[in-house]
């Protein structure tokens, strides 16, 4: 392959994987061609793209953007998943395809541009269940406080409403000598 083709793969490279900080390594050698094409229309609904790339090129274009420490990870056919809106969700969609066939082996996973064994990966919250748990976390002080304040302030109320009704009752109860 000439320098001229090589570079332009790398540029093609660093055009579709710019900002793309999330993604799955895997290996589908050996998955047959209309079984790989069916997993990728599939994917590509789910806005996840797939690409297979050679090694060599991938890792220099990763190193341009920021990627290190892929090498080990390089090693044999390398297909890159990415595009979804978490690395769990692209872990999970992947794992849910590595179950029906044996010949797709996932290598590891990037969140965020660091790497992340897919097993982990897998097990991270979605983007949603994050936004809950930081929604549930910062409520939580404020809710803490108001229940302070409604507890005191409750019993007082309740108090000062049996004394009320306890002068209400007193006058009606003594009865006036004729």
């Amino acid at each position: 392959m000439s320098k001229q083709i090589k570079q332009m793969q790398m540029d093609a490279m660093k055009t579709a994987f710019t900002g793309v900080r999330d993604m799955v390594l895997m290996n589908v050698n050996g998955l047959s061609a209309m079984t790989e094409n069916q997993m990728r229309l599939q994917l590509r609904q789910k806005n996840v793209r797939m690409q297979t790339v050679k090694n060599s090129l991938a890792l220099r274009v990763f190193a341009d953007l920021g990627l290190k420490g892929l090498e080990p990870h390089f090693i044999g056919p390398t297909t890159v998943a990415w595009g979804s809106a978490s690395i769990a969700d692209l872990s999970k969609l992947i794992d849910g395809y590595a179950r029906k066939d044996k010949k797709i082996k996932p290598k590891t996973a990037v969140a965020d541009g660091a790497i992340v064994p897919f097993e982990a990966a897998k097990k991270f919250p979605t983007r949603e269940e994050a936004i809950g748990r930081i929604i549930m976390l910062a409520l939580s002080p404020a809710g803490r406080v108001a229940s302070m304040l409604k507890g005191p302030a409750s019993r007082v109320s309740g108090q000062i409403k049996s004394i009320s009704e306890k002068k209400e009752e007193e006058p009606a109860a003594a009865p006036t000598p004729a």
